[in-house]
């Protein structure tokens, strides 16, 4: 998929540091709020945001540390903080029951906040989703623990291992404009920020282990959505998921690795927009899941 532009305008002053975030549609359309994951930005959702604001009031972000958003030495850029951060970001919004669709790791903060901290959605799509063990790759599991010395790599060497890495993510291949675009954030002064991520990945196995027993109480309608072809959270891990929701669907993709968005953007689309169809009619907001 080649790049549009993609601009976040807004600013908001969280607790993890400084938020970018952009809303765009019908003003008073359903609200939709995507959430991007590791580790990339809310770039990766820039045509599926433009085809859902045609008919939903659709909300991006970039997650403190990430993409636009502020990055900073000693940044809590754990996946709690990020939760915290996104139910900031809804109270601001003033959405009560936002349908809420999350990529990667943006689904362990998606459900964290909905299991954990009681936010409300009316539903959730879950793409390619973090959720169940074990998650990340071996290179992100092994620069993880190596951070600091990673850190150190030479700026070329940097740029050219994290451009290996972020093409894995895709099946078919990156754009090279999209591979430069996903890549921009952690080179430069990003580089640093690029492995206190990962670092923080490592210590948060705890975090999705801790809801695994509470995803067959999600009362809400669900859809889990994967890409055939993903090789850093195999499909696999998405037909559990699904499994364990009650009443959830599994759409597997085929030719898409875990950047579906990039591999197959109009299957994806579709996908969601199918999921989202009786959101035009009103009624009552769900409860949260216990």
């Amino acid at each position: 998929m080649e790049p549009i532009p993609w601009e976040l305008p807004h600013t908001h002053p969280s607790a993890s540091g400084q938020v970018r975030w952009n809303r765009s549609g019908p003003p008073d359309a359903p609200a939709v709020v995507l959430l991007h994951g590791t580790p990339f930005s809310s770039y990766v959702w820039r045509g599926v945001a433009r085809a859902l604001a045609r008919r939903h009031r659709v909300y991006v972000w970039d997650m403190p540390g990430y993409g636009e958003s502020e990055t900073f030495e000693g940044q809590d850029v754990s996946l709690a903080a990020e939760a915290g951060v996104f139910a900031e970001l809804l109270r601001r919004w003033e959405l009560t029951d936002p349908i809420v669709i999350a990529h990667d790791s943006g689904g362990a903060i998606a459900l964290g906040a909905h299991l954990v901290d009681g936010v409300r959605y009316r539903k959730m799509a879950l793409v390619d989703a973090v959720s169940l063990p074990p998650w990340g790759s071996e290179f992100s599991a092994l620069v993880g623990e190596h951070a600091d010395v990673f850190a150190r790599l030479p700026p070329a060497a940097h740029e050219a291992l994290l451009r290996e890495y972020v093409g894995s993510a895709s099946s078919p291949g990156l754009h090279p404009a999209t591979l430069a675009a996903l890549v921009a954030p952690w080179v430069g002064d990003g580089q640093a920020a690029f492995y206190r991520q990962l670092a923080a990945r490592r210590h948060d196995r705890g975090y999705t282990d801790a809801m695994q027993d509470r995803y067959s109480r999600i009362g809400i309608p669900v859809t889990v959505v994967w890409g055939e072809d993903d090789t850093w959270v195999p499909v696999g891990r998405g037909r559990e998921l699904a499994a364990r929701i009650p009443g959830a669907h599994l759409q597997v993709i085929p030719g898409a690795g875990h950047l579906v968005h990039e591999d197959r953007p109009a299957e994806l689309t579709a996908t969601l927009l199918e999921f989202l169809l009786d959101d035009l009619r009103p009624g009552p907001p769900s409860p949260p899941s216990a």
